[in-house]
Parts: C-alpha cells; structure tokens; sequence
C-alpha cells in the first residue's frame, strides 16, 4: 500500500462532534470514514499528601481540523488521524477477508486493529500527570464493525472499545457514535454504498416501527370486527321473525 490523497471534510458536517475523512486514488474515492470519537484515558495524579497516587481520568475528543493520512488496498486499508499537534494520533486498520459459510464462499471486511498514542504531558487534557510521557494504547484481537464486502458499516448508536495501555496496562475507552464506515469496493466518488445497519440499530428501528405495524394490526382488525357485525345485525334484521307461542300461527296466514 502508498500514501493516497486524503481530504479532512469534517466543515461539512452538521454535527461539530462528527468528523468526516476521505481516501482517494487515481481521482476517485477508495476510503470514506465519518464518526465522532471520544477517548477516555485514566493517568495517574499525586494525591493531597504527596506520597500516594490516584487516578484521574481525561476525555479526550477527536478535534476538528485534524490531520489526516490514508493507505488503500485490495485487502487492506489504513486511516491514520492526528491532532493537537501530533500530541493524539488515531490509527485504524481495516481488512478484508472471505469465510466460508452454509451459503458457500463470502466475503466480509472489519476494524481489524487500532491503535492510539497519546502524551500525558499536554496540557489540554491533562493536568499534573506524574511521570508524563507518550503512551500508545492498543486493541487485543479485535474484529469490529464486521460488515459484508461491497456495504458501508453504519452504527448512530454509542460502541465502546477497550484498548490496553503501554501505560501501567491501563484500559482506555473509545467510544464512537454516528459511524458511517467503507473502507473498501467504494463504486461512487464521495458517495457511500448501501449501508449494513449495526444490530443495536436493526433493534432500535424495530423498536421504532413494531407499534407501528401492531397499531395498523389493532386498526384492521377493529373494522373488521364492525363490517362483520354490520353484516350479521342487516341479515338478522330481514329475517321473519317467527312466533314461539304456537297460538300465533293461526294469525300469520
């Protein structure tokens, strides 16, 4: 894989917590990536008395106007995202691979890996760090985001990743929301391919729609209740009705 031009379109998203990135080769788009990320970074702060230690946390959010590089590949791609000078650094490895299923042979692509280096010694969102220095914080075995090849992976709902820290081993969140992710087989210029909805969303959709249709249900069934009693009480009406004290036959010649 080389280097490709990238463009940082995150100005064009209403949301100023979402960031927009795009890969392109040979003048057309091979990775597209828009997400809002938060990291959650414990470090270790003297107490009171100066003898012991605690841990503070920093939340760390991705910024606007990051720098950004890019790698594509047939089976392999790369996003690489730094801010605050170069104090934050984002990267993120995507690969494809095909399994074979009860349906023969499919391909499937996913976040494979990712890694994040930061420095305990900015100021931003760190304060009093002991022993500040640069740390990089990792993903173990990780296979996320796990989509069919030719779709875009989309996910509104809040994901949490653990990363383990070159730091003491200390476990680092992020957390990525609104996602909208295709590293690969992008046929359209700056355009998305069909997306592949995450299970929350599959689930909160069907939370959305399910009284929907149960209401529709209820409806249907409520006039079908009223014709059929509309038509029973019409024939029962022009029906003769027939006498039971027998003394009355006489009468209805």
């Amino acid at each position: 894989m080389r280097p490709q031009e990238v463009e940082n379109l995150s100005g064009l998203s209403p949301n100023p917590e979402k960031d927009i990135f795009v890969v392109r080769e040979n003048r057309t788009t091979c990775l597209m990536a828009e997400f809002a990320a938060k990291f959650i970074v414990p470090y270790d702060v003297w107490a009171s008395n100066y003898v012991d230690l605690i841990t503070e946390q920093a939340d760390i959010p991705l910024s606007r106007g990051a720098e950004m590089k890019g790698k594509c590949g047939t089976n392999e791609s790369e996003l690489e995202i730094s801010w605050l000078e170069r104090a934050y650094t984002l990267k993120l490895f995507f690969l494809k691979e095909g399994h074979n299923t009860s349906r023969g042979p499919e391909a499937f692509w996913r976040l494979s890996r990712i890694q994040f280096a930061y420095d305990t010694s900015e100021r931003t969102y760190f304060k009093d760090a002991v022993s500040p220095g640069k740390h990089t914080a990792s993903s173990h075995r990780l296979s996320a985001l796990v989509t069919p090849a030719g779709k875009s992976y989309e996910c509104q709902a809040q994901q949490t990743i653990s990363l383990i820290s070159s730091d003491h081993q200390k476990s680092v969140q992020l957390l990525l929301s609104e996602v909208r992710i295709q590293p690969f087989d992008i046929t359209a210029d700056f355009v998305f391919s069909e997306e592949h909805k995450c299970p929350v969303d599959q689930r909160e959709q069907l939370e959305e729609t399910l009284p929907l249709i149960l209401g529709l249900i209820l409806g249907l069934v409520i006039v079908i209740t009223l014709c059929v009693y509309h038509i029973h009480h019409k024939l029962t009406a022009n029906q003769v009705q027939i006498p039971r004290d027998r003394s009355q036959y006489k009468h209805m010649g």
